[in-house]
């Protein structure tokens, strides 16, 4: 019954804490798109893309 004296109040710290942690990440804005990443994931980027000219000419694969 004496580790209940520790228990309790230790309980008590970790919901004061966890109930900070999820205040804190609402008022950030951690909540506030919560399909915009999974939608990107799916999205493919079919646009070719341009070669950089100034890079100079690729490397020919075919070249030994």
């Amino acid at each position: 019954m004496d580790i209940l004296i520790l228990l309790i109040p230790l309980s008590l710290v970790l919901v004061g804490v966890i109930a900070w942690v999820m205040l804190w990440a609402a008022r950030s804005g951690q909540f506030d798109d919560l399909e915009g990443p999974a939608h990107n994931i799916l999205m493919d980027d079919d646009t070719p893309h341009k070669p950089d000219p100034a890079a100079g000419k690729p490397d020919d694969p075919t070249a030994p």
